[in-house]
């Protein structure tokens, strides 16, 4: 079983979209068993905070289903053992990353958006309110990353 965490700033849009999406490819692809997903933040502004309701809307209005009780955690040095990738949205979040689990002697630690071989972060709604443009980004990395599999 693969598993995989995504990782934003405050875990309560980008990274819980990804994690929402991507068990919705898996699940409708049939390979749920397959991989164990999370998400988390590196900072701890968010912590116990539910998903943002912009981002919650944007997920029901492309009917992906997600767990209403997902609130924000802070991602830990123990995760880089318990999971195979940690996938962060934006370079920032591999800058604050750094200050949690300092090395990365596995190459776990990737950019979302690598996987759709794009050279730039998944666009932050928090700043611009576009959640479309955020959805279709971890969608495009979401189903590379299923295809390359």
């Amino acid at each position: 079983m693969k598993k995989i965490i995504f990782v934003c700033h405050g875990n309560i849009c980008r990274s819980p979209m990804a994690e929402f999406i991507f068990k919705d490819l898996i699940r409708r692809k049939g390979i749920e068993n397959e991989f164990y997903i999370e998400s988390a933040a590196v900072s701890t502004e968010e912590i116990g905070n539910s998903i943002y309701p912009p981002a919650k809307r944007c997920l029901n209005a492309h009917g992906i289903p997600f767990d209403k009780s997902k609130t924000a955690r802070q991602i830990t040095r123990a995760d880089y053992d318990r999971f195979d990738l940690i996938i962060c949205m934006d370079r920032m979040n591999l800058r604050w990353l750094r200050y949690i689990i300092p090395d990365d002697p596995q190459d776990k630690v990737h950019l979302m958006m690598s996987y759709a071989g794009i050279d730039r972060d998944v666009a932050d709604p928090w700043y611009t309110g576009d959640f479309e443009a955020s959805y279709r980004d971890i969608t495009t990395a979401c189903e590379s990353f299923l295809n390359a599999q």
